[in-house]
């Protein structure tokens, strides 16, 4: 056995499957239930636990079950409950754990932006909750919390939303604020722009150079911004496409996760869309594009170059994930959807696809593994971690 464990979220239950790297399976082992369907999950920099916000509510759904959980990953990949679920004030749609391991942070996105900050004890338990300022602008639609690798400042990625019929855009940013002791303070906003047409959801830090990666969700782009004392500069450095073919653009195309290889060589972000029409046959894919765009970065700039868009054999890849080695990555659509085929239509399952990573960053296609999802239940996050 590797070492090497992928966990995978259907709603509440959070499976876990042995990696065989060099073989490039999955292997199913154990499950756990959560109080409610779990929306993001990170691994301690230095213990090994599994922390997982979880919520009864989603997107555009009101959630009044709101929890942060804790896990000691045995060595075997199985979860054994850390204490007790800790009660969070609202849906978090993404968390994180600093690198020092002293703070477990999730980002609230539905009623107004905010910030939730607990403490974790030495052996990985969460504890308090560090106050905030009611006053801080936490962002219109924080997408992710990030901390830069200092552990001083942590970030929080705004989307922003599109203008619609009766409401003009609401510009997104990226925010920093100085972490001290777990509360907050105000230290800086980027907005290109003024954030309009900026929209960026997620974002990743270069393993040994002051260079951020972001993704824009609404507009499939890929920013690479420069950051010296944890300060980025307020522009990107180099802005680039995401998609393969833009002029194929249909209205549920949207940039995604987005993730630097270990070795800082590469930087991989997803493309992702479920666009459906209604047909006599029933709800079928109308189009769009769902990839791993795959990039070389330039050891000496930070410059990304597009080296290949690598078809995820699914439909709208929410999250992905490479093995801690470098060897794998692997992603996880959300949900089944149908598509016509030339013999008529068939379903294609949610899925994990499993890809190897070769030496010039390029994937190359292993297998799909089908997850089972019933009704409205989705595999809404995966992720792999190392038992040790």
């Amino acid at each position: 056995m590797s070492g090497t464990y992928l966990y995978s979220a259907v709603d509440e239950v959070l499976s876990c499957w042995a990696v065989d790297v060099d073989a490039a399976t999955l292997a199913r082992r154990s499950s756990v239930t959560l109080p409610a369907k779990v929306q993001y999950a990170w691994r301690h920099p230095l213990l090994p636990v599994l922390y997982a916000s979880t919520s009864s509510g989603g997107p555009r759904v009101a959630s009044d079950c709101n929890h942060l959980s804790a896990f000691c990953i045995r060595t075997d990949g199985a979860l054994e409950a850390l204490g007790e679920p800790v009660a969070l004030r609202k849906r978090a749609v993404h968390m994180c754990v600093d690198v020092n391991g002293r703070f477990a942070i999730n980002a609230h996105n539905l009623g107004g932006g905010d910030l939730s900050v607990h403490r974790l004890h030495t052996d990985g338990r969460v504890l308090d909750e560090v106050p905030q300022d009611a006053g801080a602008d936490f962002g219109i639609y924080p997408h992710q919390v990030m901390v830069f690798p200092s552990g001083r400042t942590v970030l929080i990625v705004d989307r922003g939303n599109h203008a619609q019929a009766n409401k003009p855009e609401d510009p997104g940013a990226l925010r920093a604020f100085d972490l001290g002791d777990g509360a907050a303070r105000p230290a800086q906003v980027v907005a290109p722009g003024g954030g309009f047409g900026f929209g960026p959801r997620h974002v990743d830090f270069h393993p040994s150079m002051p260079w951020l990666y972001a993704a824009d969700e609404r507009t499939n782009r890929l920013y690479m911004f420069r950051h010296a004392g944890d300060r980025l500069e307020d522009e990107p450095a180099f802005v680039r496409d995401m998609l393969r073919e833009r002029a194929n653009v249909q209205p549920r195309q949207l940039g995604g996760a987005i993730h630097v290889h270990p070795n800082g060589r590469f930087v991989y972000a997803a493309n992702r869309c479920d666009q459906s029409i209604d047909t006599p046959q029933g709800k079928l894919f109308a189009g769009g594009e769902n990839s791993i765009a795959a990039y070389a970065i330039d050891a000496g700039t930070g410059e990304p170059t597009l080296v290949q868009h690598a078809d995820t054999h699914s439909y709208h890849v929410r999250t992905f994930s490479i093995d801690p080695t470098g060897r794998l990555l692997v992603t996880a659509s959300i949900k089944a959807l149908h598509r016509r085929t030339s013999d008529g239509v068939e379903a294609v399952p949610a899925s994990l696809s499993v890809f190897r990573i070769l030496g010039d960053g390029r994937l190359d296609f292993v297998r799909t593994i089908d997850v089972e999802t019933r009704g409205s239940n989705m595999q809404y996050w995966m992720g792999m971690v190392s038992a040790g």
